[in-house]
Order: C-alpha cells, then structure tokens, then sequence
C-alpha cells in the first residue's frame, strides 16, 4: 500500500481486499476454514497443559468441568496434548497447502510440482543480472539457455534490419523492425513450445500479408495500439509472460553502412542496408551507422551499469552483433560496466560475411572497430562433429587464438543443428565461468 494515502484509505482498501477474499469461485474459503481449524486444535492442545494449572477457589467449576470433558480429561495429559497437537498441525499443514495451492493454480505447470516450480522460480529469481547483445537465431539460442538460470535477463537487439518482413513494416509503416525482437520474445516466454510455433508463423498466399510473420504483425499492432514501439515491446513482454525484458539498442530509425572489398576490383565498394551488406559476397572492411550519432535506448544504458554479467554474441558479426555497439553510448556503458564480459563467437562462418574466419578473426573484427580491452572471456566451440551448410567451414580456435589467455573452448554444438549453439550447453558454460570468477549467486 502506499505509504502517501490516507490512514482510512488505507484501511479501507485493506478492507475491500480481505473481502474479495472471499468471493465465490475463488476456491479459497474451504481451505481459511480448514487452516482455523488447525489453529483451533493447536490451541486446545495448548490449552490442555495450562487446564492443571488454571484451577483456583474462585474459578467457576461447572465451565471447568466441561472443559475437563471436552479435553478428553480422562486421557493421560501427554497423550491428549499429542492427539489434539498432531490434529492441529497435520490439519493447519494441510489447510496452508490447499490455500497455496489455490492461489498458485493459475501459474502451475502441468505435470509438475508445485515446491520444485516455486524453489526454481526463487532461485532464478536470485540470479545475476545478465545482459545479452546480438540478434538473429543465436541471440535467441544464448536467452533460451540463460533463462533457466536466471531470471533478471535484458536482451538488446539492432535495429538497423531492412530485409525480409521487418524490412517491408519498416518501409511502408516507419516503424523499427520487430524480428530480431519477436524471436528473443518468444526466446524468453513461458510457453516457448507454442510462442514460438505461433510468432513465426508466416502468411502464405497472394493476400498482402505474403510473407509477414505473425510476431512482426502482432509488435506492429501493439505499436500502433500502445502509441510507441518501446512501449509495444512492453507490453508484449507482459502479454507473453516472459522471463526478462528485450529491448532495442536505439529508438531512431538508424541505417548499416559497409565498404567491402570485392573481387577484381581496385578500391572499396560502399554498400548500405543491412540485407545488402552479405549479398556483395565480399570481404567487409569496415561498418558504420547512418547517423552515427544516434543516441542509445536510455534503459539499455542502465542495465549495462546494473549488470553482473554482459555477454556479446552469437549472432551475425557484421549485420547482428556490431550494429548495437556501434550505438556510441551504448559502447561507453559497455566499456564502463564492471560487470564480466563475454564474446561467444560463432559455430561456423556466414557466407559473405565472414568467410574463413577463425576464433581470433571474429575477436579481431569487434577490436578494429571498439577497440581493444573489453572483453574478459572469448567463448569458442570446440566439437567440430557433422554436416555444415554449403559454403560454411567451422570456426576455429587458431594458434593465435589459444595463445589469448582470454580464450576458453568448450563443446557448444547442437548435434541436430552442427552450425548452431546447443542453448543448454551455451547458458551451462557461460554460467560455470561466471560463477569461478565471481561465486554463486546468493
């Protein structure tokens, strides 16, 4: 209750609630009853070691007759204070458990139990706070395996995509694209199974909705409904009950530029929007932001400083990952933060985009273009078992790269998915480095 209202406010408002308690349909007036009565043996049972006790010349008789009676007096002393305390306690146990129950119905699992639920919602509860940055498919994977470990999770996406459905919303509505956002939401959602199955459910046919997924059309909506897209996001985190918070690196409607160099030809290509940027099938040099000068999202800035943990990456480097710290307040909270860094690298390369790189490639690219000095540990798969996508070799960690005492390998791989982080292992790795650097949460 705030503490600014009213004492009569205050206990008016008290009063309404402890009324609604006991409205019809709630399910919860049998188990207040079955709880006093608990209560009620406890103090019989309480009541039968002070009897002896009570008895004095001006006592009246004829009611401490019946309570003699109603004691079970003729029943040693030991014996009725075990029969009316285990009443009491087993019914009061029983009665708190109903009344629990009931109140928990609506957030239960099916198939699960309720004290394991309430001590993992506790323990993530307690977790560190982690901010994750990138975008795309890996992004989603890192938020799906952190979140079983954590709930205070914050995950930053560009805004800078232009391809695809986000890119013809971004167009014709002006709004920012929601894609990389409605993954990392159904990533972190309760019901992921369903969430998922349902937010990228892609319209199919002639209609003008060929090709929109739903999630992209869902944000669109709720931007339009709730008056902003940081707004829309809000409220989708809460519609969806997710277990975190995403948010977009900046509010303005910023552009991906690259020079890339292309085969047979002397100098730099100048290319702009993030869809086009692989299709050059270069080698890109170097990627910017239009304007450059585009201020970071206010909250993102708070929970970098908040943060006890802060892992960049997986994603894609050039178009997913460098768009966000290209954000220049962004980079400053990032290098600002004491919390532990972490850059995951990729399982395998992205065709035109980072052909051939290796581990120390990738940790290269992020350095010529933030500098040096910011990360403390650099992720790298090592099970290099099974099928990649054509025109994809695996990330490895070179002689230069294991000669980084920042490098830390680790079997990361999906084995249904080799180019592809397994969540479980990823959120596994990364929360057992964490937790020999700084302990375990408490």
């Amino acid at each position: 209750m705030p503490a600014h209202l009213p004492k009569n406010t205050a206990f008016a408002s008290f009063r309404h609630t402890l009324a609604r308690l006991f409205l019809p349909g709630l399910g919860l007036k049998r188990w207040m009853l079955i709880t006093l009565a608990g209560l009620t043996f406890l103090g019989v049972g309480l009541a039968i070691l002070l009897l002896d006790f009570y008895r004095t010349e001006t006592s009246n008789e004829t009611f401490l007759t019946f309570l003699s009676y109603a004691s079970l007096r003729f029943l040693p002393r030991l014996a009725r204070v075990l029969i009316f305390g285990g009443i009491g306690v087993g019914v009061l146990l029983y009665g708190i458990w109903g009344l629990n129950r009931a109140l928990l119905r609506p957030f239960l699992q099916p198939g699960r139990n309720v004290l394991d639920q309430v001590a993992e919602f506790n323990r993530r509860g307690r977790g560190p706070r982690v901010v994750a940055i990138g975008g795309g498919h890996g992004l989603a994977t890192l938020l799906r395996g952190l979140k079983a470990h954590t709930r205070n999770l914050t995950a930053v996406v560009t805004v800078a995509d232009d391809g695809g459905s986000s890119g013809r919303l971004r167009e014709s509505l002006g709004i920012l694209p929601p894609g990389d956002i409605r993954n990392c939401l159904a990533a972190l959602s309760d019901d992921e199974a369903m969430i998922t199955q349902l937010f990228q459910y892609r319209f199919s046919g002639d209609s003008d909705l060929e090709g929109h997924s739903f999630g992209n059309l869902f944000i669109t909506a709720l931007s339009d409904i709730a008056g902003s897209f940081e707004q829309a996001v809000a409220e989708s985190g809460r519609v969806l009950s997710v277990s975190g918070r995403v948010l977009p690196s900046t509010l303005h409607n910023v552009k991906l530029v690259a020079d890339v160099e292309l085969p047979h030809i002397a100098n730099e290509v100048r290319i702009q929007g993030e869809s086009k940027i692989p299709q050059a099938a270069g080698r890109i040099r170097r990627v910017w932001l239009e304007p450059n000068d585009a201020p970071a999202f206010p909250p993102v800035i708070k929970a970098l400083l908040n943060a006890d943990l802060i892992v960049v990456g997986p994603g894609s480097l050039y178009t997913s990952i460098l768009p966000n710290l290209l954000v220049q307040d962004l980079l400053a909270a990032l290098r600002s933060s004491r919390a532990v860094k972490f850059f995951v690298t990729n399982i395998a390369t992205q065709s035109g985009e980072t052909d051939f790189y290796t581990c120390r490639d990738h940790v290269r690219a992020l350095e010529e273009h933030l500098g040096g000095g910011i990360f403390h540990v650099a992720l790298c798969n090592e099970n290099q078992t099974g099928p990649l996508p054509e025109g994809s070799t695996w990330v490895r960690a070179d002689p230069e790269s294991l000669a980084d005492s920042r490098l830390y390998c680790a079997d990361l791989l999906d084995e249904d998915h080799p180019w592809r982080h397994d969540s479980n292992k990823l959120g596994r790795t990364i929360m057992d480095l964490f937790n020999e650097r700084t302990g375990p949460m408490k």
